[in-house]
């Protein structure tokens, strides 16, 4: 295992049959297309991955997929938010046995537990692992958002809490807050969103950041051209893709799955997801922002 981390480490999103069920196919396909796209890592199955919807054994068969067919090329960090610490743990172990080589965790969704609550779950997740963990800061009523000096604490007290995703708003102003609270406790800060403040967390210290994976190299483009000093040339490309950005933040995993599918990627644009789905007048806007967009795309 590569440390520390850093980069686009993208969310792997879920592709189903026409009958609702995983497109084991398409998601290995998936996979070696973030790979050749220059992803970091590999993360899920997450929020954009539509993990609500799979079952525990389903997570399950995912982590083994994708971790299988990453082969240890990246990293795969595995997505194991629960009910419950017992859950979570369990999850998480069944991961980290199977070869994952980190676990992202937001607190309990339905729970909503206060800062006690939280930190006794990543206790619980820190206990029983021997691999980095990423506390996922995430709005409600998804998310918990935790405070900058909580965060700090795990941190600095938990033995495998190494690693943070902020996603609570103004995101670029709480990573500022939490890197200074944490000081060297915390191996990395990375942003999520998409990728849309990007720019701003990267001046601020975050050490990578965690989109979809529809346009993969495009992200890692930018981010490579940040580490390079280029600030000039990241803008140009993020501002070229940002009317995506944008349209993906209205629609979400129709976005994401309707990119794919035109990128031969997935068979089909199916979610499990309610109301996620693009209309006749979305399709054309689609079209209209990719001729902008496709000249970006190199795989």
């Amino acid at each position: 295992m590569t440390q520390p981390w850093r980069g686009i480490f993208v969310i792997v999103v879920t592709p189903f049959t026409e009958s609702y069920e995983v497109d084991e196919a398409s998601l290995r396909r998936e996979v070696n297309f973030c790979i050749d796209a220059g992803a970091a890592g590999l993360v899920g199955p997450a929020n954009a991955s539509e993990f609500p919807t799979l079952s525990d054994d389903e997570r399950k068969r995912w982590i083994e997929v994708v971790v299988e067919e990453a082969a240890g090329r990246i990293p795969v960090i595995a997505a194991t938010t629960h009910g419950h610490a017992l859950a979570a743990v369990a999850l998480s172990r069944y991961s980290q046995d199977v070869g994952a080589d980190g676990v992202m965790a937001m607190p309990p969704p339905i729970l909503s537990p206060g800062p006690d609550g939280c930190y006794a779950y990543y206790k619980a997740l820190s206990d029983n692992l021997r691999v980095p963990i990423f506390i996922q800061n995430y709005a409600g009523p998804a998310g918990t958002p935790m405070s900058s000096d909580l965060l700090a604490r795990m941190c600095k007290e938990l033995e495998w809490v190494q690693y943070l995703k902020e996603e609570t708003l103004p995101e670029p102003r709480a990573i500022s807050r939490t890197l200074t609270a944490a000081g060297d406790a915390c191996k990395g800060v990375f942003g999520g969103q998409g990728g849309i403040y990007m720019i701003d967390e990267f001046n601020r210290g975050a050490r990578g950041n965690m989109p979809a994976c529809q346009s993969t190299e495009v992200h890692v483009a930018i981010w490579q051209k940040l580490v390079a000093g280029d600030e000039i040339g990241a803008r140009k490309l993020f501002n070229q893709l940002l009317p995506l950005i944008n349209f993906e933040r209205m629609h979400g995993v129709a976005v994401y799955k309707a990119v794919l599918k035109r990128r031969g990627i997935f068979a089909t644009t199916v979610s499990r997801a309610p109301g996620k789905f693009l209309d006749e007048a979305d399709y054309r806007e689609l079209d209209a922002i990719l001729a902008d967009v496709q000249p970006l795309f190199t795989i």
